[in-house]
């Protein structure tokens, strides 16, 4: 498990316009005391000071905080940390899908696919196109009934690990 799934650098805008950068660092998941008292902390009253944005994001998860923009909304963070923290598969594929570049629109995208984490396959002991192509014929049993040695002359696991990536993605 990551021991930071999420921290934002919460700044309160209007005192950032005004010339003074007032924030503070905030880890998700969060109690909603926690997010209030960093609202209160760095200015935001909800009369002179209002509105907030995030100028900096750390996560252990590789990739995640490249989705998120300056104006998200911390509840949402939140909801996503929670969500992450809570999924047993959620790191993994995360990150894999992050890695492939799958890097959703929004949060909401983001917790969607969190909750569909169920629906991926995460073959660990396959490194490359060759690795893909000899665990589908072999431990998939797509070819039972055929010896490995005359098998291994006619197949070329690479290039059918390949397809087989392009195919599912």
């Amino acid at each position: 498990m990551y021991e930071n799934i999420i921290s934002a650098y919460v700044t309160n805008l209007g005192k950032y316009n005004e010339g003074e950068l007032v924030g503070q660092w905030l880890r998700f998941p969060a109690t909603q005391e926690k997010i209030r008292n960093v609202l209160r902390e760095i200015g935001i009253d909800g009369v002179q000071y209002e509105e907030i944005f995030i100028t900096d994001y750390e996560s252990d998860i590789c990739g995640l905080t490249d989705c998120f923009g300056e104006y998200e909304s911390l509840y949402a963070l939140n909801l996503l940390a929670e969500k992450i923290a809570e999924s047993s598969c959620a790191f993994e594929v995360l990150e894999a899908l992050l890695e492939l570049g799958e890097c959703t629109g929004s949060i909401e995208e983001l917790i969607a696919l969190i909750d569909h984490t169920d629906c991926f396959l995460m073959y660990t002991e396959v490194e490359n196109d060759y690795d893909l192509g000899y665990y589908y014929i072999h431990e998939m049993g797509l070819l039972e009934d055929i010896k490995e040695s005359t098998l291994s002359r006619y197949i070329d696991y690479e290039a059918y690990g390949r397809d087989v990536r392009i195919e599912e993605g």
